[in-house]
């Protein structure tokens, strides 16, 4: 696999797992490195928990998708970094499919002998439609 494609694989991995509700494999993922300022696996962990509302009956899951759009890496020998764009939909009981959540991410990744991994991830929120059944905390933090 080239190196973009092995990133590339991290950014949807990423979309995966917190689409899951796996926010354990969410922090593993990120956990090497720092997610906007948070560091270590079961920190990262505890963030997305704190955050993030799972549905029971639907598997644990935030009944969202994370899409990831438009990744450009750029790839300098054992670093890396990404930037693309996202946009998260929802469909809840009390929230029709919509959009909720668009913007950006910057990432940086570093290569050892097990392979790519993360270093750091922000975040940047450009737009917010209706997160009353997505978070656990007040949307004017993510600005």
């Amino acid at each position: 696999m080239s190196d973009r494609s092995a990133i590339t694989e991290l950014l949807y991995r990423y979309a995966e797992l917190i689409d899951a509700g796996d926010f354990d494999g969410v922090g593993r993922l990120l956990g090497r490195g720092n997610f906007m300022g948070v560091a270590g696996s079961e920190a990262i962990a505890a963030l997305f928990a704190a955050t993030t509302r799972r549905f029971p009956d639907h598997c644990n899951t935030p009944r969202t998708r994370h899409l990831v759009l438009n990744p450009i890496v750029d790839v300098g020998g054992d670093t890396a970094a990404a930037r693309s764009t996202f946009c998260v939909v929802q469909q809840t009981d009390t929230v029709a499919l919509q959009p909720i959540v668009v913007g950006r991410y910057a990432d940086t990744f570093a290569r050892d002998d097990h392979g790519w991994f993360f270093t750091e991830r922000t975040v940047d929120v450009e737009m917010i439609g209706d997160v009353s059944d997505h978070l656990l905390m007040n949307p004017d933090q993510l600005r």
